[in-house]
């Protein structure tokens, strides 16, 4: 399955269960053997699980977030636009960030399970599930972890936990890092002065069937 450039996609996230607890409209801008490259523009539909409150989960132990109600919160993508890559088959995706004058800020490092994707006509996208653990990367490639006591702390919950294997998500951390410290791609500088095509508009809204069922593999 392959998309095509400038369509627009859904990239979701879950937890436990059918329903997606992330979900965000981002534009297609290439797809090779690379992975799928995507653009999140500032302003896109955004939909994010939160407490009935409006906190969100950061900060507090996974049974306080479990027994709490919910909603899924719909608002904007604010920050700046931000550049996706999701490699094909991979434990991870990597984001390009920029500051407001325009100059490239760094890379993130997003642990997630590897990609599904799902095409249902007028609505397709990727599925996955974050793994909390993450990797932040500045432009001269020095890095650092982030988020490892959220991974530390709901490890001890395995039955509720999303993440089945907490080692493998540091051992893919472990991977990506070796590239970064070498400038392998995608840290080789390539697309560090990414622009987005001046003629993509940024959605209103979700199309109908946002909120499908998970895809699996």
């Amino acid at each position: 399955m392959q998309f095509e450039p400038g369509r627009t996609v859904l990239r979701r996230f879950f937890q436990r269960g059918a329903s997606p607890n992330v979900v965000k409209s981002v534009r297609v801008v290439g797809d090779d053997e690379r992975g799928l490259l995507l653009w999140v523009a500032d302003g896109s539909p955004l939909a994010w699980l939160t407490l009935a409150d409006g906190r969100s989960m950061h900060g507090m132990s996974l049974p306080e977030w479990l027994a709490a109600p919910k909603r899924l919160d719909r608002r904007a993508w604010q920050g700046g636009g931000i550049l996706v890559l999701v490699p094909p088959e991979a434990a991870h995706s990597v984001w390009w960030f920029w500051r407001d004058g325009g100059a490239f800020s760094g890379w993130y490092v997003n642990l997630e399970a590897p990609a599904v994707r799902w095409d249902d006509g007028e609505v397709a996208g990727v599925d996955s599930v974050d793994h909390d653990l993450d990797i932040v990367v500045r432009p001269d490639r020095s890095w650092q972890w982030k988020d490892e006591d959220e991974l530390v702390e709901r490890s001890a919950y395995p039955e509720h936990y999303w993440v089945d294997d907490p080692e493998a998500v540091r051992a893919e951390g472990e991977r990506v890092t070796k590239l970064i410290d070498t400038g392998g791609f995608p840290f080789d500088g390539r697309w560090c002065d990414f622009r987005p095509d001046p003629c993509w508009t940024v959605p209103e809204g979700f199309p109908a069937g946002w909120q499908r069922p998970r895809a699996y593999a």
